[in-house]
């Protein structure tokens, strides 16, 4: 992953993998970073402001799209819409099918914790969750989607991109800056 945004040099270091079941995508992520802060957990908390990595994804070319944000812990917040404000969040009963597992456990972290820090994430988000595409599989479809790692009230905060955003500050909420997804 990248910056795209020269004012916030530090580049933790990130890795995902993304594959899917026909009904599910799984994501891994594999983090390495100076410290990790993870004060939200509940659903539709402020995730970004912790220890984040974010999945934006639009299935089709109607200009709707969901971000499914996570912490270091594995709370989520979902959303969907056409652009950052007035986005409709999931509701909890929803997340709560993302099955979600986290290598730093769930206890939160209120206080940021230095030093090298290395965490996992593995999620599976059932397609069901696409509420507003009624999708019948993943299966021979294509879609377009971007990949974050974030911290925004970390000490040294940090906006990393799988495929770069040209925007003068960060801003993730910029489909037209998302990649391709081809699913075999």
């Amino acid at each position: 992953m990248e910056s795209s945004w020269s004012d916030f040099p530090y580049r933790p270091s990130v890795r995902f993998a993304i594959a899917h079941d026909g009904e599910v995508i799984y994501l891994r992520f594999s983090v390495r970073e100076q410290g990790v802060l993870a004060r939200w957990t509940r659903p539709n908390d402020p995730v970004s402001e912790d220890s984040c990595v974010e999945f934006f994804v639009s299935p089709e070319s109607d200009s709707l799209y969901y971000n499914f944000e996570f912490n270091c812990l594995g709370t989520c917040l979902a959303a969907v819409g056409r652009e950052r404000n007035g986005r409709e969040l999931l509701l909890p009963p929803a997340i709560n099918r993302i099955q979600r597992r986290a290598t730093l456990g769930s206890e939160p972290i209120p206080v940021e914790r230095k030093g090298e820090i290395r965490w996992e994430l593995f999620t599976a988000i059932p397609i069901s969750l696409f509420v507003r595409h009624p999708l019948k599989t993943l299966s021979g479809s294509r879609m377009r989607a971007n990949f974050y790692k974030c911290g925004d009230l970390l000490a040294v905060p940090h906006y990393l991109t799988w495929n770069r955003v040209e925007s003068p500050r960060p801003d993730y909420h910029r489909p037209e800056f998302f990649g391709e997804l081809r699913f075999a």
